[in-house]
């Protein structure tokens, strides 16, 4: 872990969650107290339904909001998308962009993530850039190269200015159950790192890289001691807020060794 960047657990519920989900966010306020708040940041990015319903619940909370995508452009015929400006406007800090479930499913490119990237720094927002690898792709040790050739393609040129964050995610290991090794998770991240200082000099030294890939809170901890991880995306195990806390507790005994 880098000591001086402040760990991010942000919640990716992907789509799932309705109007009576309010009650798991409700419980995890309950449970994000002083002590949390002071050892790490915590998000949950909930569908386009919840967006505003959830800005507003956490408005006098330390947990922030954050969107799951956006579309390019800011405005104009694209139905059914949702732009940075309204996730901005709902009361969102963040957005993910290039999950690999939207390459995957929706033949997302870097070229197109990219423009996504800019337009949540445009609205003001922090993106969160997602890069990883398939189970294909790493047996055949292509790892490091695939990741490189993302972050090539989906990094903005300059350092926005609402910052940027980068997620990590083993495309394998994602609802799986399974996770690299920590030499792995190291190994990769201290190249994502190399690659960011590379593009942003010593801004890059600042970006929180985020770990994503069936986090739990039983293997929270030995992945948020890795150095150059600060952090976590998770997906299935924040859509309980026990098990979102689970992970921050793992975390924030992390902090205090």
């Amino acid at each position: 872990m880098t000591a001086s960047i402040k760990p991010l657990v942000a919640g990716n519920w992907k789509m799932n969650g309705i109007k009576r989900s309010a009650a798991e966010l409700n419980h995890l306020m309950e449970g994000f107290d002083a002590e949390f708040a002071e050892n790490v940041d915590a998000m949950v990015c909930p569908p386009a339904t919840l967006l505003m319903a959830f800005a507003q619940m956490t408005s006098e909370s330390p947990i922030s909001i954050g969107g799951q995508d956006c579309h390019a452009n800011a405005s104009g015929a694209h139905t059914g998308d949702i732009a940075a400006e309204m996730i901005a406007d709902a009361g969102c800090t963040a957005v993910i962009v290039g999950h690999s479930e939207r390459r995957a499913d929706h033949g997302e490119t870097d070229t197109q993530v990219l423009a996504k990237a800019n337009a949540v720094d445009r609205a003001g927002l922090t993106a969160i850039i997602c890069v990883g690898e398939t189970e294909k792709e790493r047996l055949d040790d292509q790892t490091l190269y695939i990741v490189g050739r993302q972050l090539e393609g989906s990094l903005p040129d300059s350092m926005p200015e609402s910052g940027l964050i980068v997620a990590y995610e083993p495309v394998w290991a994602i609802g799986t159950g399974m996770t690299p090794t920590v030499d792995d998770v190291a190994e990769v991240h201290e190249y994502i790192r190399k690659k960011l200082v590379d593009r942003y000099s010593e801004a890059g030294n600042g970006i929180r890289i985020l770990y994503g890939g069936s986090v739990k809170p039983g293997n929270a901890g030995e992945l948020m001691a890795v150095k150059n991880v600060n952090g976590a995306l998770v997906g299935g195990a924040s859509l309980k807020a026990d098990d979102f806390l689970g992970i921050m507790d793992a975390y924030k005994k992390s902090a205090d060794d």
